[in-house]
């Protein structure tokens, strides 16, 4: 684990440090560095004209992208990596820079960790935009749904489910992935109405938008229409306190059929609550940002039991940053 990695001068200072880095890329991403350069190879120059930046500035930036081993450099001119390409280029599927920008926009109220360590309550931050900041969450939750959306459609058999309802589902990946895998499955995505637009259009694009609604609403105020045989709720605990995250369950359970299933996405912490890091880490980015944390997989056990749900286990899946799906069975 990582906690059991001797801590020395140099790995403190590199880890103190590390926000360089970050900081870097989430700057390439800003200026579209690699969108501009996409396939070709640039002067700094040129790559300047494009980002409207300076030819000092964007030199010092490119070389450091070099450095890092995002970019090459030789004879003046700058070109992407194969993985910049397929990372960090709009043009490529599989870009994640709408996720990278929501990361840049966490980075101010991660500079007021200590404040909401003392207080125990979200820190204020500056706004970068609303309709940005609402851009880069909803297409950075689009990002990492995509890389693991089909993997879980393979995983977890719904073949004898009729009607899934995907809680705070957003564009819907899931519930486009476990319908394109089920042809016999239906899907409601209930959500903000903000989300909507998105939904339809993700959907439409896939080919499921016949067999795929949407119902706006709140879910931690709203009832939740209609009855189903199963329930997805994926990376919404964590952004609610634990009497939130009762209710939440327990209102899903409500509208799920028995002997249907509830499956439960998130990063669990362990029993301890000491790990796995990313877990224990992405606790302190609720604390700056709202009243949630990452909860215990016998946390999440317990709300699911109180809730009526039983057989609960945990599916053999292990997703990015650890996370991981437990499915209980309703009673």
């Amino acid at each position: 684990m990582e906690k059991e990695k001797k801590w020395n001068s140099g790995r403190i200072l590199s880890t103190s440090s590390r926000f360089w880095h970050s900081c870097t890329i989430h700057a390439g991403v800003r200026l579209e560095v690699f969108s501009h350069i996409g396939e070709k190879k640039l002067g700094a120059v040129e790559v300047a004209g494009l980002a409207n930046a300076s030819e000092r500035g964007m030199t010092i930036l490119l070389n450091a992208l070099a450095a890092m081993g995002l970019l090459t450099g030789e004879d003046g001119l700058f070109a992407n990596t194969e993985s910049a390409r397929e990372l960090l280029d709009k043009k490529s599927p599989r870009y994640l820079g709408y996720i990278i920008m929501h990361h840049h926009h966490l980075v101010d109220g991660w500079q007021q960790l200590d404040q909401a360590v003392v207080t125990g309550e979200p820190v204020e931050t500056k706004s970068h935009g609303e309709e940005k900041e609402r851009e880069s969450f909803q297409l950075g939750m689009f990002n990492i749904a995509m890389a693991i959306a089909p993997r879980l459609a393979d995983i977890i058999d719904l073949s004898s489910r009729r009607h899934l309802l995907d809680l705070g589902g957003g564009p819907g990946t899931h519930a486009i992935f476990f319908c394109k895998a089920n042809p016999e499955l239906r899907a409601t995505i209930f959500d903000r109405a903000t989300t909507e637009p998105f939904a339809r259009k993700t959907t439409e694009k896939f080919g499921v938008a016949d067999r795929i609604d949407f119902i706006a609403g709140d879910f931690n105020r709203d009832d939740i229409p209609g009855r189903y045989d199963a329930a997805w709720l994926s990376q919404i605990l964590h952004s609610n306190s634990y009497e939130e995250c009762e209710r939440l369950i327990a209102k899903t359970v409500s509208v799920v059929e028995p002997g249907g299933e509830i499956l439960v996405h998130d990063f669990h912490l362990n029993d301890t609550m000491d790990g796995p890091l990313f877990p224990a880490l992405f606790s302190l980015n609720m604390l700056i940002n709202n009243h949630g944390r990452s909860y215990s997989e016998k946390e999440v056990r317990s709300m699911m039991e109180k809730a009526g749900a039983g057989n609960i286990e945990r599916l053999p899946f292990s997703g990015p940053n650890e996370s991981s799906v437990l499915r209980g069975i309703v009673r």
